[in-house]
């Protein structure tokens, strides 16, 4: 199975490694590997996590207050949004 991100799921990641990192060294890096990690488990078991709209689904990222919303499109998971879950809750929508 393969996973792609959406453009703007990709540069949420990038900034919140950035911003971990900033705060402490090592910590974007741990960000990181939860998220990656978060993603391996969706991979492996992508009916395993509660839908939030049609379609699409959230994982929750240990550790960190994000959740990893995607599509599963068959042989293919779709990141839509790497979601902080303190901000505001559906502006990914219009990503769809």
């Amino acid at each position: 199975m393969t996973v792609s991100f959406h453009p703007a799921a990709e540069s949420e990641l990038a900034g919140a490694v950035e911003y971990y990192e900033e705060r402490e060294p090592g910590l974007g890096y741990d960000f990181a590997v939860e998220v990656y990690a978060t993603i391996d488990r969706v991979v492996t078991h992508p009916a395993a996590w509660p839908f939030v709209d049609v379609g699409i689904r959230r994982a929750m990222v240990r550790r960190f207050p994000y959740g990893i919303l995607y599509a599963d499109q068959n042989d293919k998971i779709f990141v839509v949004a790497l979601m902080h879950l303190h901000r505001a809750p559906g502006y990914w929508r219009r990503r769809l």
